[in-house]
């Protein structure tokens, strides 16, 4: 049968990313507390092509995901890059994997659980021979304004956000790890279930400690930057204002420029 892909191009030029988008699968990532948790993830996979290729083929990236079913998680991601160059022939692949992780809460005074969702993305590609793994996470928050506390005579306004966290790393790193940090470095994280005892605990922690976007990326940058573990990072901040027509924002991206140990 003839193959129209492999058929010569002879306008002279190269493509750097082509394959599939939006491809709904089901995965199977790590889980620290459970062992394994079952999700629903939307996959994107690239790889180059040469000038001289008309078209890639398309059934391939989805035969190399069927053939992985079960386990798409950090450590499957590198096998799959290889394959991914192997089969179509390429210098370079890119894989994209974005996915709800549910991690069961315990409210902070009466115990009341309950699953909040985060979501995350997995990030990898190859080229030659490097291979480039990033996780992130988004991490929906709480904060508490302090000019606003600091210039009413009653209360302070505050607002909902989402830390947006991305990072690389030496050696494995798991999701509920970066989903605690940026907990603990905002004015309260969230929670899916909160009676009243809970909802005045929760209330007063974050009037005791307001932050700005600004507080919240430098705090989690401070973390990062204590872990040996980590060599890249950006976080970043995003409230939905209260009380403006606008949102606050701000950004912090940091590479580990310390030497490699002898």
């Amino acid at each position: 049968m003839k193959d129209v892909q492999n058929e010569r191009d002879h306008r002279n030029q190269e493509i750097q990313k082509v394959g599939v988008r939006g491809v709904r699968y089901p995965i199977t990532v790590l889980d620290k507390e459970q062992g394994y948790q079952h999700t629903v993830a939307t996959v994107n996979m690239y790889v180059d092509l040469p000038h001289h290729f008309k078209g890639t083929h398309m059934s391939r990236f989805v035969e190399i995901l069927n053939k992985y079913r079960g386990q798409i998680g950090l450590k499957e991601l590198r096998s799959i890059l290889q394959e991914m160059k192997r089969r179509l022939r390429a210098k370079s692949a890119y894989v994209e994997i974005e996915f709800p992780y549910f991690i069961e809460k315990v409210a902070p005074v009466t115990g009341s659980r309950g699953f909040m969702e985060y979501l995350c993305r997995f990030y990898a590609s190859s080229n030659h021979s490097k291979i480039d793994l990033c996780v992130e996470v988004n991490v929906p928050i709480s904060t508490v304004c302090p000019c606003s506390k600091a210039i009413s005579e009653h209360g302070a306004h505050n607002q909902r956000g989402v830390v947006k966290l991305r990072v690389r790393f030496k050696k494995f790193i798991w999701i509920e790890d970066l989903i605690r940090l940026v907990e603990e470095s905002v004015s309260a994280d969230l929670y899916t279930i909160l009676k009243r005892p809970d909802e005045k605990y929760v209330t007063e922690r974050a009037y005791e400690n307001p932050m700005f976007v600004e507080d919240v990326v430098r705090e989690v940058a401070l973390k990062l930057k204590a872990d040996p573990n980590i060599t890249w990072f950006s976080v970043e901040a995003e409230n939905y204002e209260s009380i403006h027509n606008h949102n606050a924002y701000a950004y912090i991206e940091w590479t580990n420029q310390a030497p490699e140990a002898p």
